[in-house]
């Protein structure tokens, strides 16, 4: 015979205040955890979104960024001639010397700068990326002009279009926003390839290479002919595999939400523990006319301890609950690769959804499981006798 489970809802009621100031802390707890997991999340839904599966990024041998990294530009012409590359509508091979640097810039966030990206690249690069124009017009060659990603007009005061940024040598007029999608894109600034390379005094180099494949056999052929090539200094790299690394950026802040959310949950299953004790010291008579009535110590001790993991679930629920608007918050973390700042959105996808849920249905369980013993081992006489 098993308690039934009205019983517990009922005493969860009945103890409303201190039911809500426990459901409050293992929510919080959920909250932090879930939120870790989102920015991580969206970190990784921007890279994602960077990558083409068939471009390959070609770097000098021992770089891991294309901003240490240097390219001579006749290991660009060797490249270009490899078979195996596909080809834009004109017959040529899409491929794209680029350099990248960096710019400083005041942001809403931070009046002393954040570093930007900045990428100087020819039509041909930004035909091999998904990216639209939103407002304004393309940079013409040979022109100290710029377009900037919607998250750098977003997030920069002084990154508008009609505005002017320096970096370099001098100053940039910005003639156009583009549009990315969810992706590293939209926090970058792009220019002319050869204006760029002028500006840092690179006009015999770029940072690297970018080169889309006709099918994934001629990738992986491509991507062993450049680096046997003794006639380049050169390593190869997966566009997917390049901006998957990125997502280091996001460990630290993870590792410390989820350190965050262990001490608070420590700290919640002490609070769960002690208050399923006064639970089961004042419902002592309670549980000796439970077992005069027949109910054994297990269907107590199952009684008690689902009534933690109750509590605690509808904790996750709440936790789950204020860690959902995070999805509509846009912030900005610093990559340990490119050295300067991506906008990315939090996802709280449903995987962190029920890490949350499972993490707190786990915390009711550990933090409920001492009392519910006690309340089984009761004897009747006594429990009876007390309260």
């Amino acid at each position: 015979m098993t308690v039934p489970f009205s019983y517990n809802i009922r005493n969860l009621v009945v103890r409303k205040t201190t039911t809500l100031m426990t459901a409050m802390g293992i929510a919080l707890s959920v909250a932090i955890l879930v939120a870790s997991l989102a920015l991580v999340n969206g970190l990784r839904t921007v890279f994602a979104n960077t990558a083409n599966p068939l471009q390959l990024l070609v770097l000098r041998k021992g770089s891991n960024a294309e901003l240490g990294s240097t390219v001579p530009t006749e290991d660009f012409a060797i490249v270009r001639s490899k078979p195996g590359i596909a080809a834009d509508r004109s017959g040529q091979p899409l491929t794209s010397q680029e350099l990248v640097n960096v710019a400083n810039l005041p942001s809403l966030d931070n009046p002393k700068g954040m570093n930007i990206t900045v990428r100087g690249l020819s039509p041909v690069g930004i035909e091999m990326r998904k990216v639209r124009l939103v407002a304004g017009r393309w940079f013409q060659p040979g022109q100290r002009e710029v377009v900037v990603g919607e998250a750098v007009a977003h997030r920069y005061p002084s990154a508008r279009i009609a505005h002017r940024i320096r970096f370099g040598k001098g100053d940039w007029e910005i003639v156009g926003v583009m549009d990315g999608g969810q992706s590293a894109l939209n926090s970058e600034i792009w220019g002319d390839f050869n204006q760029i390379s002028a500006e840092y005094n690179q006009q015999d180099s770029s940072s690297s290479v970018l080169l889309r494949a006709t099918d994934p056999v001629s990738l992986d052929a491509l991507k062993h002919s450049i680096e046997d090539d003794p006639r380049l200094n050169a390593s190869t790299i997966t566009e997917g595999d390049y901006y998957y690394g990125q997502t280091a950026s996001g460990a630290p802040l993870e590792f410390l939400g989820i350190l965050v959310s262990v001490i608070m949950a420590i700290g919640s299953a002490f609070a769960t523990t002690n208050i399923m004790y006064a639970a089961v010291a004042r419902r002592a008579k309670e549980i000796g006319t439970l077992k005069t009535l027949g109910f054994s110590d297990g269907s107590i001790l199952l009684s008690f301890l689902s009534e933690s993991v109750l509590l605690a679930a509808l904790a996750g629920v709440l936790g789950c609950l204020i860690a959902l608007p995070l999805n509509w918050v846009t912030t900005g973390v610093g990559s340990m690769v490119s050295f300067s700042e991506v906008a990315f959105r939090f996802h709280v996808s449903i995987a962190a959804l029920i890490s949350g849920l499972i993490f707190a249905v786990v915390l009711g369980a550990v933090g409920g499981a001492l009392p519910a013993r006690a309340a089984a081992k009761k004897e009747i006489l006594s429990a009876l006798r007390e309260a």
